[in-house]
């Protein structure tokens, strides 16, 4: 079975301005961050912080807590996915468990 990669919450705002037809620069500018920090957020590599998730909220009607839940989820996953993570899990329940 092939593992999924998780989708950065990013890549679904990404796909949410571009559906209204704003360009991403111009969301940046309403928002007040620069249009490099935005464009980073939505290819996934910075993420949806609790600032950045009400700025949007305020600007797409979108619940800042989705972008967060989603946010979380995408950490999770690849915290997940992470054999040298994983190992270090296993090792500290290992230790738990005699505990």
């Amino acid at each position: 079975m092939k593992k999924n990669n998780p989708i950065h919450p990013g890549e679904m705002i990404k796909d949410e301005i571009e559906y209204r037809g704003i360009a991403q620069k111009d969301l940046a500018k309403e928002i007040g961050i620069p249009a490099s920090v935005l464009n980073e957020v939505l290819n996934g590599k910075r993420a949806v912080t609790t600032e950045y998730a009400l700025l949007l909220e305020a600007a797409l009607g979108i619940e800042a807590d989705l972008w967060l839940k989603l946010q979380m989820d995408y950490n999770k996953q690849v915290a997940k996915s992470n054999p040298t993570f994983l190992a270090r899990l296993t090792k500290i329940r290992q230790v738990a468990a005699c505990l």
